[in-house]
């Protein structure tokens, strides 16, 4: 449904010409429950989608029984798309009913259809033509005369519309020349689960676990098919049932090759091919990322709306641009791209909003740009695969960029963002408001600890925690060169294209400090790569130790590094940690080529080599749980200790403050994990984190967050 509306994006764009295409999709009535199948089916409608047509098999069951046993299941879809505002068409009957039902002058015959449940047509499908008779048609002396020229076989075979290859013709003519309608079409077709299979699967509820025929049920079904001369008996067995293939001179062989001609050769096939190639930003886009934000006070939430806004108006890609929001543009600072960039609306804006006389008023247009899809994140992340994918199922890269609460991401869409990855979506997901202790007020259901350990699930998606603007650039500006750059395959680099980042954004305000002159180049790989220093440890102190911070963590590790040197002789460096599925897709696939070239030289995986460069205990703090810098942590020098903080537990609603020392991801317990480290080292006495402890005030018997 998306997809159908991302042609007429592109159509209405000036993008592409899509006028021609259409989207077919072929569902089942069972898979009509799944909220996914018809909650959006009204946006077909609204959005005048004609180049839309849903083939609905009806064979009335589910994976266990009935769809409707006691009820209707055509009945009810139709009542459902027509109300949506749909063009519905119908194959219930075959055409050997048209005769019944010419016969029928009163109507017997149609009421006897319309009050006899999917229960009871499911009953038919598996029992003989003298059980037919005598209780579908039967119980009615009219109906028993109308049949009585029929014997029990043919009453028996009488076929449902699905299976009337010239009735689905015409339902599938009628919907391709509905083009022009504006209203999407639906094919409600009638069939029998396992038609021509023979007796053990027609209609059975146990069909879909039947997974081997009999050498009995394969004669059966040569004999459905009328393969008698083309298949012999003595070639079927069970165990290795023939593979028929006609021969190149007949009429079935021609057929199929002509159709398969016709549509572009054979199938399974993917082309990549672009048609209208796309060109890389001018690196000047991303010089506002790399300056920093000066003395003011920013977000990366903020700093991205920034960038966003320069690669739109970049001249080499900003129309391939696709900005995608859920209804949340103003939170994530969004709004000031409304009137420059225009919300996307099929039919063009009809009124004068509210805010008209405001620069930063809400303006629609026909060709606007933004995706505003209101609340709807499976919505959303449609319009994310759709334009994702244009590269392949148009010939025309769009890169969609699309901005969310991050705890309403992979918790809430992750199956769809599973099959993104699957369809081999390019594109970015932007999860806005992260973090635990963060989105401070709002409480549990908004507040995000885990989808990065979620993102570690998909083996496509490029997971990124920055803390700086300029982290945020470069990763970006890594993700387009690796999906349309110099660094894809298509284009002789080593990365694979098809993959998604996924950048957690935060909407805590602080200064955005400016790439280090001499440094640019070495900060921006190290943060695409997942790893590098920030910050070298100072003068003085004369111990030493590690900290790791991602995100909005780095101003408690910023202030833990100062007290840890003023008050307890420790010089603690900084180090950046962007992505540690990075770091340990790495190192895993260094230790898959030492375990299977053993007689080579061993790699050393990076996260181990750069960890090797620092010195003392090793603290890693983030505001996700735990379990997100456990993830390198058997890389980590084995004689150093190596002590994570994180945010394990439900959220709150409290101030960020409260929020960090509830979750003990505060300067306080940053520098007493710090110095944990050095007394499991053997550096320090228990009463120097003792002193830690009663310093920043921290309660020995406070309750396990993540129990509460």
């Amino acid at each position: 449904l998306y997809h159908a509306r991302f042609n007429r994006y592109l159509q209405n764009r000036k993008l592409d010409d899509t006028s021609d295409s259409r989207v077919w999709a072929f569902l089942g009535d069972g898979e009509c429950d799944e909220p996914e199948t018809l909650g959006a089916i009204s946006l077909a409608a609204r959005e005048h989608l004609d180049n839309l047509v849903f083939v609905i098999n009806c064979n009335l069951q589910r994976l266990d029984g009935p769809v409707r046993g006691n009820g209707k299941v055509i009945q009810e879809l139709e009542a459902v798309f027509r109300g949506a505002g749909w063009n519905v068409i119908k194959v219930v009957w075959g055409s050997r009913w048209d005769e019944l039902l010419a016969q029928d002058k009163d109507g017997a015959l149609l009421n006897k259809m319309n009050k006899t449940v999917d229960g009871e047509f499911q009953r038919y499908a598996v029992e003989d033509g003298e059980y037919i008779r005598e209780n579908f048609f039967g119980p009615d002396p009219r109906l028993r005369q109308m049949v009585s020229h029929l014997s029990d076989d043919e009453l028996r075979t009488l076929p449902r519309g699905g299976h009337d290859y010239k009735k689905l013709y015409a339902a599938y003519k009628a919907a391709t020349e509905n083009l022009g309608s504006g209203r999407p079409t639906v094919i409600l077709a009638k069939t029998v689960k396992g038609w021509t299979l023979g007796e053990g699967f027609e209609g059975r509820n146990a069909t879909h676990q039947n997974k081997k025929m009999t050498k009995q049920q394969l004669l059966d079904l040569r004999e459905r098919l009328n393969l008698h001369e083309e298949i012999p008996e003595d070639e079927i067995q069970a165990d290795n049932p023939p593979y028929f293939r006609p021969a190149e001179d007949s009429i079935e062989y021609q057929y199929m090759m002509e159709r398969r001609k016709a549509l572009g050769g054979a199938v399974p096939r993917r082309s990549t091919k672009a048609r209208r190639p796309i060109a890389l930003p001018d690196p000047a886009t991303y010089d506002e990322m790399r300056a920093g934000s000066g003395k003011a006070e920013v977000s990366t939430t903020m700093g991205f709306t920034r960038l966003l806004r320069s690669l739109c108006r970049d001249d080499n890609i900003g129309e391939r641009i696709v900005p995608i929001i859920p209804d949340e543009g103003r939170t994530f600072g969004m709004d000031s791209l409304f009137r420059e960039l225009e919300i996307y609306a099929s039919q063009g804006q009809k009124y004068e909003p509210v805010d008209h006389a405001l620069l930063l008023s809400y303006t629609e247009d026909q060709d606007g740009q933004i995706l505003e899809e209101g609340i709807t994140e499976a919505g959303s992340t449609s319009s994310f695969i759709a334009a994702g994918t244009s590269y392949a199922t148009r010939g025309v890269p769009m890169i969609p960029f699309y901005t969310f609460y991050s705890m309403f991401g992979f918790q809430r869409v992750g199956d769809l963002i599973w099959q993104a990855a699957d369809v081999r979506t390019r594109g970015f997901l932007m999860g806005a408001t992260a973090g635990r202790t963060t989105l401070l007020g709002e409480g549990l259901q908004h507040q995000d600890g885990h989808s990065l350990v979620l993102a570690s699930t998909v083996p496509a998606v490029q997971a990124y925690d920055p803390a700086f603007a300029y982290e945020v650039g470069a990763i970006v500006r890594a993700g387009i060169d690796r999906m349309y750059g110099p660094d894809s395959t298509a284009n002789g680099g080593e990365l694979d294209p098809d993959v998604i980042y996924y950048i957690t954004l935060y909407n805590e305000n602080y200064v955005m400090p400016a790439l280090p002159d001499g440094r640019a180049e070495e900060i921006e790989a190290g943060a695409v790569r997942g790893l590098y220093r920030h910050e070298g440890a100072p003068d003085g102190p004369s111990k030493r130790a590690t900290i790791l911070f991602s995100g909005i963590s780095h101003g408690a590790a910023t202030e833990a590094r100062d007290a840890l040197a003023e008050h307890y002789d420790v010089g603690a460096e900084l180090w950046s940690a962007t992505s540690y599925k990075k770091l340990r897709e790495d190192a895993l696939a260094a230790e898959r080529w030492n375990r299977l070239h053993p007689s080579q030289e061993p790699r050393t995986p990076l996260v181990a080599d750069l960890l090797g460069q620092t010195a003392g205990p090793i603290t890693a703090v983030s505001d996700f749980m735990k379990i997100v810098p456990e993830q390198i942590a058997r890389w980590a020098p084995r004689d150093r200790p190596f002590n994570i903080l994180g945010t394990d537990g439900m959220g709150r609603s409290d101030t960020r403050e409260a929020l960090r020392r509830f979750f003990e991801i505060d300067t306080g317990h940053v520098v007493v994990a710090v110095l944990t480290g050095l007394l499991e080292a053997g550096r320090i006495e228990p009463s120097v984190v003792e002193d830690a402890i009663a310093r920043y005030g921290i309660d020995p018997e406070a309750n396990d967050p993540y129990w509460i």
